[in-house]
């Protein structure tokens, strides 16, 4: 079984000899005997991705060429959840289980018995995060085994549903806008023994705003590596440094781009539509998903996998779902392929048409992660 995002915090927590962990990334054998953790997520630093940052970020670039210096890191192609979206993928990372588990299936997902759909990322007190997402944390068992746990995060993350759901059981450091975060994490790494979380939206942020390969991107690219050379820099001798991201992503041009809104084949018989642009998930009206799926799959034909619930399940791309998280995924499932992108402009913000990188979908493009480990 290919190894993915949930395999990281496992594997660091064996490092720190949290009872029953397992190092299945064997990563005592890439750092040796360590007693701190620093995990840095880069949101959005999908693998494939890499080969574009070279001229902006010299440490990436030492990474990528191999080169065996006294703090080189060393990289591993690693697979996020699916979708490939930043909430399913921090909730993964946090619990270590996929999201058929952990029900945070998706950027947004129909809340079952309502028309209302919710965003994980505004998401705070309803539904209550320990109902809606109840599988513990590896943050909740570093703590209950005795290892400080510490999550330095932008200060209007704390106490969201998504971050309670994601990094529960973690010490919550907040940091202000302008604040120096490389410095902070760095802070309270030399504070002492146990596990550090740090987490940077710039290189996203920057990939949906103005595209991968932008002047945007790359400048936002220097700015991840420069936090990443401070880091390596004043990295403690009894401490390793481990990064990754929550996924990649791709440019869609205008070409691409199909609005279900804008085409009555498309929005006929759909009663709530989720997910994002890369992936759909169409709540259909009473026996209505038949012929949904249907006029999609023909109308789409080459341009998106188009299943039903019980076909998405059985496939296994969400991991085994438990059932009180059936409901949450469509009733007809649709995976873009190739650079296509699913509008929806009567259902989300204007603002999502005008992205230029998207991601969600099941390419090796969004889908494959890096791993780099520095001692």
């Amino acid at each position: 079984m290919p190894r993915s995002i949930c395999d990281i915090l496992p594997s660091a927590a064996a490092l720190l000899g949290v009872p029953g962990a397992e190092d299945v990334l064997g990563l005592a054998d890439r750092v040796g005997d360590v007693n701190r953790v620093v995990l840095v997520l880069v949101d959005g630093l999908g693998y494939h991705l890499l080969p574009q940052l070279v001229e902006d970020a010299s440490l990436l670039a030492s990474v990528l060429a191999g080169r065996q210096t006294e703090r080189a890191g060393r990289l591993t192609e690693l697979a996020c959840t699916f979708p490939s979206t930043t909430p399913t993928s921090l909730t993964s990372l946090g619990t270590g289980v996929p999201p058929g588990q952990h029900g945070i299936l998706g950027f947004t997902v129909n809340v079952p018995g309502t028309e209302r759909v919710l965003n994980h990322i505004f998401w705070r007190d309803d539904p209550a995060p320990a109902d809606w997402q109840p599988v513990p944390t590896w943050f909740e068992r570093l703590r209950d085994a005795g290892i400080d746990a510490r999550a330095v995060l932008p200060d209007l993350f704390i106490g969201s549903g998504l971050t309670e759901s994601a990094y529960r059981g973690a010490q919550f450091i907040p940091t202000a806008k302008g604040e120096r975060y490389a410095q902070r994490v760095s802070a309270e790494l030399a504070a002492g023994p146990g596990l550090v979380y740090g987490y940077t939206a710039a290189l996203d942020h920057a990939a949906h705003l103005s595209g991968i390969g932008s002047s945007h991107w790359h400048t936002a690219a220097a700015r991840v590596d420069a936090l990443l050379r401070h880091l390596v820099a004043t990295l403690p001798g009894d401490a390793a440094l481990l990064v990754t991201a929550d996924h990649g992503g791709l440019n869609v041009p205008p070409q691409a781009r199909i609005d279900l809104d804008a085409d009555p084949r498309l929005a006929a018989g759909v009663r709530v539509v989720a997910g994002e642009p890369r992936v759909r998930y169409l709540h259909t009206e009473p026996g209505a998903a038949p012929d949904v799926q249907a006029a999609w799959s023909g109308l789409l034909e080459g341009r998106a996998q188009v299943h039903s619930r019980d076909e998405a399940v059985a496939a296994g791309l969400f991991g085994p779902v438990r059932d009180e998280h059936l409901a949450r995924i469509g009733d007809v499932v649709v995976v873009c392929t190739g650079d296509t992108a699913v509008l929806a402009s009567a259902h989300e913000p204007k603002e999502v048409a005008g992205l230029v990188g998207f991601h969600g979908g099941l390419t090796p493009a969004e889908t494959a992660i890096p791993l780099i480990t520095f001692r």
